[in-house]
């Protein structure tokens, strides 16, 4: 992706900046060094905004250096601390703030090992198609991702416009959705378009988050006013999108506040997910304060209010099958990510050992023929 830079750039306080930020960057100010926000991300090269001043942005060797992972890289949202270079629009990156909210999933793939998607964001618009594609399986799992990264959910179902059983799908979704807003959207005919604006008054920072082809860009769009996001129509053969974005963008609105593009996920794989989960399954769980066993985990045992509702119908099957599924993945994952760390202080060990027989044979030479 070229990185582009364009002029200008919001001031600070349309950013997002407060007084606790403000108070958070002391450290670095002291250091001569100036807040900026991260709004595009390619690798290790970024899109910054500054003060009413937009740079082109590279980590410093130090940074790169000093970070123990990817996760600890700036993201889009991040607030980082900038050296600008002196008559260019260019500025290196020495630090990044501590974040107030992120989004998170595992990545693609058998690593064991977390993707930051954005960082401090407000609310996130989880959007899904009036369409072959709705899927409540699907919306279970970025409403846990979504609250376990502290963020609020609002669940946008696009192209209501075309949608023949509007009213069955959209009870659907807020069964599912528990206390999350459940607004029925058209980027085509602007249905819903004022609500959304809603969510993201001045200084608020917002994020469409998605499969490909649900109409993402087309409600940034819709929301901007005129056509900043590229759009790919959807193939009629399987309703399949291709991906119209390919980097998560920020894109500060004319009626203030900020939105987040990012590109459709393949794959949710959820990072970290106990105390979402049950937040998501909220109706579960209050069924499972009736259960007769504590700790019961609602699969053989007896006098368990779970399974007793599932079977009269109180507590849909699919809901509760993907509950299980979900809480499996998680508790597997935990244990995954144990090893991991097991294997990773090992490695460390080893290192640290092989450092200082190096830095030992090196300081006494002859030790070699002890």
């Amino acid at each position: 992706m070229p990185v582009q830079t364009p002029a200008a750039s919001p001031a600070l306080a349309e950013l997002g900046w407060n007084a606790d930020w403000d108070n958070l960057f002391k450290t670095w100010r002291a250091e001569n060094l100036l807040p900026a926000r991260v709004a595009i991300e390619d690798k290790h090269h970024y899109v910054v905004f500054g003060d009413g001043a937009t740079y082109s942005g590279q980590i410093s060797g130090k940074f790169l250096h000093e970070s123990a992972s990817n996760t600890h890289l700036p993201k889009v949202g991040d607030w980082v601390a900038i050296a600008p270079l002196p008559n260019e629009q260019k500025a290196v990156i020495h630090a990044i703030l501590p974040r107030k909210t992120q989004l998170v999933r595992k990545v693609p793939g058998r690593e064991v090992e977390e993707q930051i998607l954005v960082t401090n964001v407000d609310v996130a618009f989880i959007t899904q198609a009036l369409d072959a594609t709705f899927n409540l399986r699907r919306l279970e799992r970025f409403l846990v991702m979504t609250r376990e990264g502290g963020v609020k959910p609002v669940v946008v179902l696009n192209k209501a416009d075309v949608c023949e059983d509007l009213e069955s799908l959209l009870a659907q979704a807020q069964a599912v959705a528990g206390d999350a807003t459940v607004l029925a959207a058209s980027a085509r005919t602007g249905k819903s378009i004022k609500a959304l604006r809603a969510f993201i008054p001045a200084t608020h920072t917002a994020v469409f988050i998605g499969t490909s082809g649900v109409g993402k860009s087309s409600l940034i769009n819709r929301m901007y006013g005129e056509a900043i996001q590229p759009t790919i129509e959807v193939r009629d053969s399987d309703l399949k999108g291709r991906h119209a974005t390919t980097w998560r963008e920020m894109i500060p609105l004319p009626s203030g506040g900020l939105v987040i593009d990012t590109p459709g996920m393949r794959e949710l794989h959820l990072w970290m997910a106990d105390e979402s989960l049950g937040n998501a399954f909220a109706d579960l769980e209050e069924l499972a304060v009736r259960c007769h066993f504590r700790g019961c985990s609602h699969t053989v045992e007896k006098r368990c209010a779970v399974l007793e509702a599932v079977e009269a119908g109180a507590m849909p099957r699919d809901r509760f099958d993907s509950y299980l599924k979900l809480k499996r993945e998680s508790a597997e994952l935990a244990a995954l990510q144990t090893r991991h760390g097991q294997i990773e202080r090992k490695r460390k060990t080893r290192q640290a050992q092989r450092a200082f027989n190096d830095l030992k044979l090196g300081g006494h030479p002859d030790s070699a023929d002890d």
